[in-house]
C-alpha cells in the first residue's frame, strides 16, 4: 500500500509505529480522554509525541472550545468530549485522520456540528479525513465512498456529487 509516495507495507514494526505516531490522528467514538487531565492537557499529551505540533490551545479555539480549556472530561458534554478529542488528534497535525463512528455517541446536531468541524478540516486544511460509520446518509459528504463488507473492498466510487454537512439528514 501506498501513502504519501512511499510503500507503507514494506515498514517493519519500528517504521510502522514512527508512522501512526507522526502522520496519523485517531478519533475514537468513545473519546478516549485522560479523566484527570484538563480539555488542554489532554491535547497537549497528543501534541508531545509528534514533530511538528500546532499549539493546543489554539486548536482548542479552532473546535470551539477556548472557555473550556481547564475543563475536566467529567465537566464537559459528551460533544465537547468529542471535539476534545478530535482537537488531541489535529494537534498532531497529521497527514491522515482516521475516525471511526466520530458520532455514534452523540445527539443529532452536536454530531453535525463534528461533522462539519471534519470536512472543513479535510477542505481548508489539506488534511486527510477518513470517516468509518455505518450511517449510509454520511456518504453524501464523502470525496470517495469505500464500502467494505466482512474486512474485505467490495466498492470504492468517486462521489461526483458532494453534498454539504448542513445539507444532509438523517
Amino acid at each position: 500500500m501506498f501513502l504519501d509516495g512511499e510503500e507503507i507495507s514494506a515498514y517493519n514494526k519500528r517504521q510502522l509505529t514512527g508512522y501512526r505516531r507522526y502522520d496519523v490522528g485517531f478519533v475514537f467514538q468513545f473519546y478516549n480522554l485522560v479523566q484527570n487531565l484538563t480539555a488542554l492537557e489532554n491535547v497537549e499529551l497528543a501534541a508531545q509525541i509528534c514533530k511538528d505540533p500546532l499549539d493546543a490551545a489554539e486548536v482548542l479555539n479552532e473546535v470551539g472550545l477556548g472557555e473550556r480549556t481547564k475543563n475536566f472530561p467529567g465537566q464537559l458534554s459528551g460533544g465537547e468530549q468529542q471535539r476534545v478529542a478530535i482537537a488531541r488528534a489535529l494537534a498532531k497535525n497529521p497527514k491522515l485522520l482516521l475516525c471511526d463512528e466520530p458520532t455514534g455517541a452523540l445527539d443529532y446536531n452536536t454530531g453535525k456540528a463534528v461533522l462539519k468541524l471534519l470536512q472543513d478540516t479535510c477542505r481548508y486544511k489539506g488534511k486527510t479525513v477518513i470517516v468509518i460509520t455505518h450511517n449510509q446518509a454520511l456518504t453524501a459528504m464523502a470525496d470517495r465512498i469505500i464500502t467494505v463488507k466482512s474486512g474485505t473492498i467490495v466498492s470504492m466510487v468517486k462521489n461526483e456529487h458532494i453534498v454539504r454537512v448542513e445539507e444532509i439528514e438523517w
